[in-house]
């Protein structure tokens, strides 16, 4: 969320709680792998019978935690392994600054001193404990080196099976062959340490396997878990395990997560200056428009030190990666300072998740997206929120309040965030709505097999590991030779834009929505930042789909209009004693011809909030309205007497 990816990877950060199971005999190493593309379904069935864990149940919770994915033998951001992410301890190196710019401000807003934490101390990583170590003790349990439970995904779903096989012995259950008595066994491999948290993770696996599951992994392996529809397991196994309950009191969840309240402070100190967020009463005062996605640039323990921190900043939620865990902070009434946009800020939700933007090997697991999900819905229907990627926004997505404020903005979730698998948990997956020839479409490249090149991950310059991504490329010209597009609020001297996995100035992302410019031969172009942009769309691999959707254009008789980073109210809106906010442009153009997918409108508002005192706060709501469109990477707003809309429906094919 607020270190820009520049030292983002001073290594792997493990921060998941994942609980220890008692030693077993050991068993000879692991044969090995087969190169066939089935070669992984057979490891789950061999791994299965030898530890005569039901295949349903080893598939299940391997999909929770990976999807299936190996990731080429890299740990996640909590330090796991493999299709069975077993977490390795020694693997992790000092933890990367979650907020590494003190000139930042997370607020976006010039109605009060700029509060970036600066001079605050950061809290210290917390010790790891050893009982994060699973691998060490699969490799116990199973006899096999910890290096080749780390590399070899037909060892590391033997340490998985020989993980849950012990759990089940602890808990006094037999080596059953019906999937519905290894609930608790599940509900252990989680590593929870509360209740509540072991019993949404189990529920989510048996949820998998009710419904069943199918795809081709990151290295090729088909691999299918046939649907168990009847399973019905003993859910009290849960109360063996000798958890804490876990409370969800006071937090705005779903039932279907695991929730804990964890305050951020609402505290006064120093001569008028107070954190870390601010009491509103939404949506009375004023509407909830948008849910930004974060990543927290640190592990769990740095983030929630952070947020209790009242120098700092806030957000409202964070999800952990080990098993979906979601702290909430703030109520969704109030208003967090986490988009660096007072406006954005003042109409959304932010969520921080466990992760690194610039690591593609530092991925997120299938509990996250799934809990992360489930809450995204629960807003969306308290809010009345549209489930699609104008509302549903990124943090790279959120623009910059002013010219001088866009350079700065943040990049975050990044390429890597599997933006289409999110859309489908959903229940909103990205398909295409019109034809071929459509006038507007919908960027969905294949996830994994769209692997554009990056640098930047670990240092300036370096070329990234190969990985899938959700972003397409935006050229000048029908050519991949050809010039990326420029963006001169990023580079107001007119470079180029670059492939450093920072910078989104050349990029369209899956979900986001554009008017078609042209096309030719397997090239189509869109319009963006007031230019044609083209991106490879070839007919055998699509890389886009048709689409129906508003837009916008300059109203007849002008030829270009400006742009803004917030939908302020004019000059006359604003009541005595509230300073009138500039209306500031943007260093982009909308010129005639030119055509914009057109997200929400509104009036435009300014939530007035300078001080701890909130007697003064007011909501400022002018006569002028304004349109949200897809403008670039970023959202922006053009003012609606600049423009005339053509309603969606209308296409060429």
């Amino acid at each position: 969320m607020f270190s820009r990816g520049r030292a983002l990877r001073a290594g792997v950060v493990v921060a998941a709680a994942v609980l220890l199971l008692p030693l077993v005999s050991a068993t000879p190493s692991a044969t090995a792998e087969q190169p066939g593309p089935d070669s992984l379904q057979g490891e789950f069935a061999a791994a299965a019978a030898r530890y005569r864990v039901p295949e349903s149940v080893l598939l299940g919770v391997a999909y929770l935690q990976s999807r299936w994915d190996t990731h080429s033998g890299a740990p996640s951001v909590t330090g796991g392994y493999g299709p069975m992410h077993l977490t390795d301890a020694r693997t992790a190196l000092a933890e990367a600054p979650h907020h590494s710019d003190p000139s930042e401000d997370a607020r976006g807003d010039a109605s009060r001193p700029v509060r970036t934490g600066a001079g605050a101390a950061l809290p210290p990583a917390a010790a790891l404990p050893a009982r994060l170590r699973t691998l060490e003790r699969a490799a116990e349990l199973t006899g096999l080196p910890a290096g080749e439970l780390r590399r070899s995904p037909a060892a590391n779903i033997r340490g998985g099976a020989a993980l849950l096989a012990s759990a089940q012995r602890e808990l006094g259950g037999p080596p059953s062959g019906d999937p519905a008595d290894w609930y608790g066994a599940v509900a252990r491999f989680s590593g929870a340490d509360d209740a509540a948290t072991a019993s949404a993770y189990a529920r989510d696996v048996y949820e998998v396997i009710r419904t069943g599951e199918r795809r081709t992994t990151d290295s090729g392996q088909r691999v299918a878990l046939r649907a168990v529809p009847r399973v019905a397991p003993d859910t009290s196994q849960v109360a063996r395990l000798g958890l804490r309950a876990g409370s969800a009191a006071g937090t705005e969840c779903p039932r279907t997560v695991s929730c804990t309240w964890l305050p951020a402070p609402y505290e006064e100190f120093g001569e008028g200056d107070y954190g870390n967020h601010d009491l509103a009463d939404r949506p009375s005062s004023q509407s909830v428009d948008y849910i930004v996605v974060h990543d927290t640039e640190g592990s769990w323990d740095t983030t929630l030190k952070l947020i209790q921190n009242p120098e700092y900043v806030s957000w409202h939620y964070t999800l952990r990666s080990s098993d979906g865990l979601i702290a909430q902070h703030v109520r969704t009434k109030d208003v967090a300072w986490h988009a660096g946009n007072w406006y954005v800020n003042a109409k959304s939700v932010g969520l921080e998740h466990e992760g690194f933007l610039a690591a593609p090997d530092a991925w997120y697991t299938e509990a996250m997206y799934r809990t992360s999900a489930r809450l995204v819905r629960y807003l969306s229907k308290k809010y009345s929120i549209p489930l699609d990627r104008r509302h549903i926004l990124g943090h790279d997505t959120v623009p910059g309040t002013t010219t001088a404020t866009i350079p700065g903005m943040h990049t975050d979730p990044g390429p890597y965030w599997d933006w289409a698998h999110y859309f489908e948990l959903l229940g909103k997956p990205f398909r295409a709505t019109a034809g071929a020839r459509a006038d507007v479409v919908t960027i969905r490249p294949d996830y994994a097999s769209n692997q554009p090149p990056y640098t930047g991950c670990e240092e300036p310059g370096r070329a990234c590991a190969p990985h899938g991504s959700a972003a397409v490329r935006l050229h000048t010209a029908p050519d991949e030779d050809a010039p990326l597009v420029k963006d001169v609020g990023l580079r107001p001297g007119g470079a180029d834009s670059t492939i450093d996995v920072n910078d989104v100035g050349a990029r369209a992302t899956t979900g986001q929505q554009y008017a078609v410019a042209g096309r030719a031969g397997d090239w189509t172009a869109i319009w963006y930042l007031g230019q044609q942009a083209w991106f490879r769309n070839p007919r055998s691999g699509p890389t886009a789909v048709g689409a129906t959707a508003a837009v916008l254009t300059p109203r007849k008789g002008l030829a270009d209009i400006p742009v803004y980073g917030r939908a302020y109210p004019e000059a006359a809106a604003y009541p005595a004693g509230v300073p009138v906010q500039t209306v500031s442009a943007f260093p982009y153009r909308l010129l005639a011809g030119q055509r914009y997918v057109v997200g929400g409108s509104g009036p435009g508002e300014y939530y007035y909030a300078p001080t701890f005192d909130t007697s003064g706060h007011r909501v400022v709501r002018g006569r002028e309205r304004y349109y949200e469109i897809q403008f670039g990477h970023r959202v922006a707003y053009v003012k609606a007497s600049d423009v005339r809309v053509r309603p969606a429906g209308r296409s060429r094919g």
